[in-house]
């Protein structure tokens, strides 16, 4: 059992290495192993690309003569079950079956409908052997925002936001005041390189301007989403200037100038949250980082739509202001960032 785990790690360790490159579609690692040697491994490295089988017995193919022959004599390790379908690339369970490797080891089942044991159950039929479940939660953690997405049919939700010392979010006069410090605004970089949106409400973008890029990080940049009920927000915010797809939600208009994608809700006195997830689930967005202000925090932290929150305390003192968000969870992790804390609560447990 030692040996499944450590080589299922491996798979982990290579499939976090997609993130922010393959949304909609999960994060997956592929190890294969011959005579407790790995002589294969990859990931799904890019939305469309090759999956994490396919990488790894390619691998194999290119490195060694007797490929064939070794693929036969080999173990592969999957994080997530191998597709039985064909969506943009052809099924990985047939690849496996073609190459007539006996024997592969599944961190954990798909959920999504075209798969959920289907490519498990393909393989025992052609007399593969399979064993699923090693490092089951470790798996499923590691695509927690694909199966959000496909149980839930919204986002994964990260809310983030700073605090002062005395538990204030920001001054009560709408002036900009720097919470955190450099090693935390380049950690919330890192993270917005990992997920698909980031979305502020109408006075974030009207106080702070902000660009929502990775400045301090390279990645993939987020699409940025805007709560902007009459349409009030000047056309000269960097929110506009078209470097990335951005979503206007709005009670006025529903319209496409360039990457500016305006989206009417139909009523924006209840439900505010829910709709806004859903048109989001519809545009393939897996995951989002909810960055502020205080009342749009506030407003998912009441509906209940969130999944983690990560919450920076600096040293800085207020006195006065708009008080921080309050939320109860389950506390994951606390640590240092520089001179601030991180704490980072989830909702639920990771199952």
């Amino acid at each position: 059992m030692y040996e499944h785990e450590k080589y299922m790690q491996r798979c982990i360790e290579l499939a976090q290495l997609g993130a922010g490159y393959v949304s909609p579609n999960p994060m997956v690692g592929a190890v294969i192993v011959h005579e407790g040697k790995i002589i294969g491994e990859g990931y799904h490295r890019q939305y469309g690309g090759p999956h994490a089988e396919v990488n790894a017995i390619n691998m194999v193919l290119t490195n060694f003569a007797e490929a064939k022959d070794l693929l036969k004599e080999s173990i592969i390790y999957v994080s997530l079950e191998p597709c039985a379908h064909y969506g943009k690339t052809p099924p990985c369970a047939d690849l496996i079956i073609k190459h007539r490797i006996q024997n592969v080891i599944v961190g954990c089942r798909d959920p999504f409908d075209q798969v959920d044991g289907k490519g498990i159950e393909k393989l025992q039929q052609a007399g593969i052997n399979v064993e699923v479940g090693i490092l089951e939660k470790e798996c499923r953690d590691l695509n927690k925002r694909f199966f959000t997405r496909i149980k839930q049919q919204r986002p994964y939700i990260i809310l983030k936001w700073a605090k002062t010392a005395d538990g204030f979010f920001a001054p009560d006069d709408s002036s900009q005041f720097w919470i955190t410090g450099p090693e935390s605004r380049r950690l919330v970089h890192q993270w917005r390189a990992e997920e698909d949106a980031v979305l502020i409400g109408k006075n974030t973008a009207l106080v702070d301007n902000p660009q929502l890029n990775l400045r301090y990080w390279e990645g993939k940049a987020p699409k940025r989403v805007v709560i902007d009920r009459r349409l009030e927000l000047s056309h000269d915010l960097n929110i506009y200037d078209q470097s990335v797809e951005t979503f206007i939600f709005n009670e006025v208009k529903t319209d496409v100038e360039g990457n500016i994608k305006y989206i009417a809700l139909e009523d924006f006195d209840r439900f505010v949250p829910h709709y806004i997830l859903y048109q989001l689930y519809l545009q393939d967005i897996q995951s989002i980082i909810i960055e502020g202000g205080a009342h749009t925090l506030n407003t998912f932290i009441e509906a209940g739509l969130w999944d983690e929150a990560r919450i920076f305390t600096g040293k800085a003192v207020l006195n006065k202001g708009i008080p921080s968000p309050v939320i109860t969870g389950i506390k994951a992790d606390e640590c240092s960032v520089g001179e601030d804390t991180l704490a980072v609560l989830y909702h639920q447990p990771i199952e």
